[in-house]
Parts: C-alpha cells; sequence; structure tokens
C-alpha cells in the first residue's frame, strides 16, 4: 500500500510538471489579414476579418478554430513559420 501512494505521488507531480500553465506565452507574433497583430499570444484570439488569413510567427503550433474563442471544430493547424487561409476560420488557439 505505502507503494502505491509514494507511486501515485510521484506520477501526479510528474503530470503537473507536463501541463502548459497560463502564465508561459508563445514568443513573437500572429498576423492575421487586416492589420490585426498580437505580440506574443496565449489563449484563444478571435480574428476580426473572414476569411481568417494568419501568419504564425510565433515558436508555437496555433490552433484554427471555426467557431468564436476556440469553440467548434479544428479547421487547421499552423506550424511556427506557417501561413494559412481558412474561409470558415474565427478563432485562434497558442499554448
Amino acid at each position: 500500500m505505502r507503494r502505491s501512494v509514494h507511486l501515485l505521488a510521484a506520477l501526479g507531480a510528474a503530470t503537473l510538471t507536463l501541463l502548459p500553465t497560463a502564465a508561459t506565452a508563445a514568443h513573437g507574433r500572429l498576423v492575421f489579414g487586416g492589420g490585426q497583430v498580437v505580440e506574443n499570444p496565449s489563449g484563444c484570439v478571435d480574428a476580426r476579418l473572414r476569411p481568417l488569413i494568419l501568419r504564425n510567427e510565433t515558436n508555437e503550433y496555433a490552433l484554427v478554430y471555426s467557431g468564436p474563442n476556440c469553440t467548434g471544430q479544428i479547421v487547421a493547424v499552423v506550424q511556427p513559420g506557417g501561413r494559412t487561409t481558412q474561409e470558415f476560420g474565427s478563432s485562434v488557439f497558442v499554448a
């Protein structure tokens, strides 16, 4: 029983270190069509114009969602240095 408790505590600590924190932000910027720029983004960003035109100049992957506030389906994954145009994209999430 004692080993199980220690193992579970170790696994819990390891899991916590792998989870992203809200205090971290991607380094760089997201550049949207229409001149919208977000420096060192973290979390969800709603696009102001459609179609969603995005240039990912961060060091993280950007997930493009079909709905506002990062809801709906993921319609594109944009790698660092990549770009996309999505007719049905509404918001972008960067960890």
